[in-house]
């Protein structure tokens, strides 16, 4: 559903994202790890459609997000670290806004009051986006990428600001978009999480990609058979000493 080849990305003379290539099938999750800086952020910004890649292709659900944007761009869904709502516009109207954008307006007030309800914004359907707290602010996005029913959703450190509760919640709903065969990509410093949630781990750093597979594969890749992805990332992303 999503693929993407030789992907680079340059701010000046800085190359934040040097020719990476990879796919997400329709029901896998992929998890994006990095130290901060590996490119992350960046390449999800590219597939989104955020930022204009310097080089390579992105496929989305058979249309190329450069020459067919549009079209792309409706089976996708992205959840970014810091969300930009609008402000003055009440929770169930920013809500009903993106569903605007993605002409699914017909079954909105349904899938809305789900969505509030299920990530406790119902009482405040009627507050300013502006009042709302981080973690509330967070949800929201999480619900804005919902309401439209994408086909494939880029994460970007989604949890960073939920509390317990609404931390387990999105870790069910990307459970339930896995079952009904949506394409995950998510970004985390979580590495239990990622662990735990991720068919496939991508290990970022400087813009390369170190590694590509699943947890069996890397601490076979690794000789650390009995080790977490925390300690085998750990390790592969030592720096280095002269």
């Amino acid at each position: 559903m999503l693929s993407v080849s030789s992907l680079s990305k340059y701010f000046g003379a800085v190359k934040a994202v040097d020719s990476i290539s990879f796919t997400v099938k329709p029901g896998e999750i992929l998890g994006l790890v990095g130290p901060n800086g590996a490119g992350k952020t960046t390449t999800l910004r590219c597939l989104c459609g955020i930022l204009t890649p310097d080089a390579g292709t992105i496929t989305v659900g058979g249309h190329d997000l450069r020459t067919d944007d549009l079209a792309a761009k409706r089976l996708l869904a992205f959840i970014p670290e810091t969300p930009s709502h609008y402000d003055l516009l009440t929770v169930r109207e920013q809500l009903r806004f993106i569903a605007m954008c993605y002409d699914t307006v017909d079954e909105f007030d349904a899938r809305a009051d789900e969505l509030l309800q299920r990530y406790s914004l119902k009482e405040k359907e009627d507050s300013l986006v502006v009042e709302l707290s981080k973690g509330m602010k967070q949800k929201l996005a999480i619900a804005s990428a919902l309401i439209h029913r994408a086909s494939i959703f880029l994460c970007d450190e989604p949890m960073v600001g939920l509390d317990p509760q609404g931390q387990h919640s999105f870790k069910t709903e990307i459970q339930n978009l896995r079952a009904l065969n949506r394409s995950i990509v998510v970004s985390t410093h979580l590495l239990e999480t990622a662990e735990a949630l991720c068919d496939r781990i991508i290990i970022m750093q400087s813009g390369r990609k170190l590694f590509e597979g699943t947890m069996a594969e890397l601490r076979a890749q690794t000789d650390m058979h009995a080790h977490s992805l925390e300690e085998i990332f750990l390790k592969l992303t030592a720096p280095t000493v002269a």
